[in-house]
Order: C-alpha cells, then structure tokens, then sequence
C-alpha cells in the first residue's frame, strides 16, 4: 500500500510529509537530507543557524547567511531530493535570509511567524524557489495568497496549516490552545474551503499541507480523508539520530510525561509549547532578571522587559544545557520512547498509516 503522492505545482513528492523546521539548529543539513532521501521534504531553520560560526556574537548576520549556504551546500551532497528552507519573518534579519534560500535555488521557501507581504518581491523573477506559506486560519491564507497575486502576480501553489497543538512559538490566543473550535481539523476544512474560489479564479489547485500535533501514520490518515494533501511532522523527528540536538534535548523528550509539555509565555510576546524544566520554572518563578540583548534576532522581543534571551535558551538547549535552556515541543512530545533513524521512523509511520487504512476498511 503506497502512501498519496504530494503534488505541488510542477513538483511531485513520493512521500507527502513536510519535515517541520526546528530551531535553534535542531534541524540543519542532516535532518533535511534524511528526510529527502525518504521521499519526503526535508526543511533547515534558518533561525540562527550560524551560532556555531566563530564571528556569531560579533556579526550575527554574517554567521547566519555564511551558515545557512554552508548548510544548503552540505544537503545538496547528501541527498538528490527535495528541501527547503524555513524562514521566520518575525526575525530581525528575515529579507537577507529569504534571498540567500532564493540566490541558492532552494526548492521551497517556507514563511511563518508573521505575514510576509513584501517575499514574492525578492525572487527578482526567479522560478527555482517555490514560496510557502505558513499560517494559522483560513483568513491568513487567503489574505496572503490575494496579496500576493494582486500586488506581484505571484500564485501561491502550498500553504502549510498550523494547528494550536505544535511545538514552539503558536499563531494562537493562550484561550484559543484548548478551544476545540480552533482544531487543526476545523482550520484544515476552512483554508480548503476558503482556497476554492481563488483556485478557480486562478486555474490552479493549492496543495494544503495540515501540521501541529500529527504524531503518527494514523493521525496522518485521518488529516489526509478530511482533504489535506499532505502533513508535517517535526516532534516524532527530534528522536531520531539524524536530527542536529544534542542528546540531552532528545532525552528531554523521552522522560517527558503529558504532564510536562506546557504553555509557556515567549520574551517574544507570543505563546510558545515546551518541556517544563527548572530553567522555565524560574522564570515562572520570576528567579531570572533581563539580560542584556546580543542579538536583536526577533523583531518583537523588547530586551528591557524580557526575563531572558529566547536566542541564548535556545541556543543553550540544542547544544544540550537545559539548566540554561529549554526545549521547545509540540502537545505529543512525551509519547516519544527511544531515537531511532529517520528510515526506520518513516517505515513505522508507513505502517501505521496502512494499519489505520485497513481497519477503517474492515
């Protein structure tokens, strides 16, 4: 039994999952090309990507642009399928990174974290990169994919839809997480029906991809007959050998219990989903004091009133310091039970999406 294909204009992928971006490094080269190699789309956070680069504190931009090329150059040697580059617009430095992905021909361009009015402007005409968007409701969507074509003639051809369920930083109120009204299934069915008209107006069909809170090949099935062309997956990926975090961050996700994953509130200004640690439970607790700013990588983080620097915690979590850090994780991080290889993931998802298919049969 063979799972759908994902057909996204001109593209055809094998495997229809998205691998979701994890930053802070938690998902570079490695991870991407795994999951390319497996059929599916394999996607590099661009958020601070270059915090290994030696000149990072000094000259982020430069660390960050010098990275991400590095990054791109190594998944085009270790894998002939498709990626993408995921590009937060709430960062500082958004454009530069956006034009770096298109100067490189990335296949996909994936923007979330805002609306990126002004994205279809840096292609300069460029066809190589396929821009996608990330949002949160219907209303987003359609806003964005008019735009676009009314003001550069650009028709979006994927959108992903990001349900309150995921990990990190959320398009949703802290009343909106647990609503039932804000499913991902309900949102999935109105940027579907939304789409309908600028489809036909347009002559194209708009791949929906549904992402937040999909675990298994089940849930996968069951997102797929409400009408989504695809899912994407990035919790279920952190325990696996080929994703960048290190060891500590994946062990953080195996002993977490439901209990655990909570709603925390961003320096950023948004809500975020993560592992409850004793670093958050001092913030909580409000043990730590501002700090000064090094980078200004969010546009909306003010530094005078945030308790800490969401780039350092980060940064700190993915090397694997978790008492100065925290790890971001979507709603089922804590089913997770050991690491296993990006392959051996995919064919337990295979299996279960074709376990659900036969059962719904019988």
């Amino acid at each position: 039994m063979n799972f759908p294909l994902l057909r996204i204009g001109n593209i055809v992928v094998k495997l229809p999952i998205i691998q979701g971006a994890m930053g802070v490094k938690n998902s570079g080269s490695r991870l991407a090309s795994a999951v390319a190699n497996q059929g599916g789309i394999g996607v590099i956070a661009a958020a601070d990507i270059g915090a290994d680069e030696p000149d990072f504190h000094e000259d982020p931009l430069t660390a960050n642009i010098r990275a991400l090329r590095k990054e791109i150059k190594k998944t085009r040697e270790l894998t002939d399928g498709v990626f993408g580059i995921n590009v937060m617009v709430a960062l500082t430095h958004y454009a530069e990174l956006a034009r770096v992905a298109i100067e490189e021909k990335v296949p996909f361009l994936f923007a979330g974290g805002g609306l990126a009015k002004e994205l279809p402007i840096f292609l300069n005409g460029s066809v190589e990169t396929e821009l996608a968007l990330i949002a949160s409701t219907a209303r987003a969507v359609l806003l964005m994919a008019e735009h676009w074509f009314k003001k550069y003639g650009y028709i979006i051809k994927l959108v992903v839809v990001e349900g309150p369920m995921a990990g990190g930083h959320l398009g949703f109120s802290p009343e909106q997480i647990d609503d039932p009204a804000f499913s991902l299934e309900n949102i999935v069915l109105q940027v579907i029906e939304a789409l309908k008209p600028f489809e036909k107006k347009h002559g194209v069909s708009v791949s929906v991809v549904a992402a937040g809170g999909l675990y298994t090949g089940a849930d996968m099935k069951r997102i797929l007959r409400l009408g989504a062309d695809g899912v994407q997956i990035a919790t279920r990926l952190v325990t696996t050998h080929e994703c960048e975090a290190a060891i500590e961050f994946k062990q953080a996700y195996i002993d977490a219990r439901k209990e655990d994953i909570i709603i925390i509130k961003s320096p950023v200004g948004m809500p975020g989903r993560a592992i409850r640690n004793k670093f958050l439970d001092d913030v909580a607790e409000g043990k730590r004091m501002p700090v000064r700013c090094p980078f200004h990588c969010l546009k909306t983080c003010d530094p005078a009133k945030a308790p800490y620097c969401i780039s350092m915690a980060l940064i700190n979590a993915h090397k694997g310091k978790l008492s100065h850090g925290f790890a971001f994780a979507g709603a089922n991080a804590y089913r997770a039970e050991k690491i296993v290889s990006v392959e051996e993931l995919i064919r337990t998802i295979k299996e279960e999406y074709c376990a659900a298919v036969l059962a719904n049969k019988g």
